[in-house]
């Protein structure tokens, strides 16, 4: 009972800061996902244009960041942005600035994230009949009402299963940032678990804290799959 009083709120215990870690660790997995996925549709509509130079970007795109670690990715956008940062305000004044790790971390993720959500993107389009988008020109429609009105419906019916899985990925990979001094779940748990000399009950803490996530997510996301696919059921 005494390593629970560590659990306590206010300057006694912990509880205060793995809650706001806890928060921090949500905000940048719900700030990265429209970022992901924006960019991941982008580059899946690029692999499926048919233009040799935009599916060789694409393609290269991919390689790059489904080959590259994560946490690699994450210095080279918080390093090298800095970087880029700092020379490009030095072209105007002497001021000294510093990449945000919240944005870094953003980005970094989302890049990782993007990739692989195109795969599954365009895995989703080749889901789609090519006659279909023949029969939205039929009646009038111009390409952006027909991919809105007929495509985007259907690619995420395909595509939302994958989706799924992808962010209970990139909401455990939000740990990563805790390399770069950002108070998510992980950092204030470490800072927690050194302070104490409890390890394994601060580890314990935050794996449940994850946990809950990853079920909370399940449980919504698969309240979002049976309404997206509710037609489905319908037809069957």
């Amino acid at each position: 009972m005494e390593v629970l009083s560590q659990l306590a709120w206010g300057a006694n215990g912990w509880a205060d800061e793995l809650a706001a870690g806890t928060w921090l660790t949500v905000r940048l997995a719900l700030a990265t996902l429209p970022f992901g996925l924006a960019i991941g549709l982008l580059v899946a509509l690029a692999k499926a244009s048919g233009e040799r130079s935009l599916e060789a970007a694409a393609n290269i795109y991919t390689t790059i960041f489904r080959g590259l670690p994560e946490l690699l990715t994450l210095f080279i956008v918080y390093y090298g942005g800095q970087m880029a940062l700092q020379r490009l305000v030095g072209l105007f004044t002497d001021s000294y600035v510093e990449v945000n790790g919240f944005v870094a971390g953003m980005v970094a993720l989302g890049l990782v994230f993007s990739a692989y959500a195109s795969e599954v993107f365009a895995s989703a389009f080749k889901g789609i009949p090519a006659g279909q988008g023949e029969a939205a020109k039929a009646l009038g429609m111009n390409r952006w009402q027909a991919f809105r009105l007929v495509t985007l419906p259907q690619l995420i019916r395909l595509s939302i299963g994958g989706l799924s899985n992808l962010w209970l990925v990139l909401l455990k990979e939000t740990s990563l940032v805790s390399v770069i001094a950002l108070n998510d779940l992980l950092r204030m748990t470490n800072l927690a678990q050194g302070s104490t000399k409890q390890p394994l009950f601060f580890y314990s803490v935050a794996l449940l804290i994850y946990l809950v996530l990853s079920l909370i997510s399940s449980r919504g996301l698969g309240a979002i799959e049976d309404y997206v696919k509710r037609g489905e059921e319908r037809r069957a």
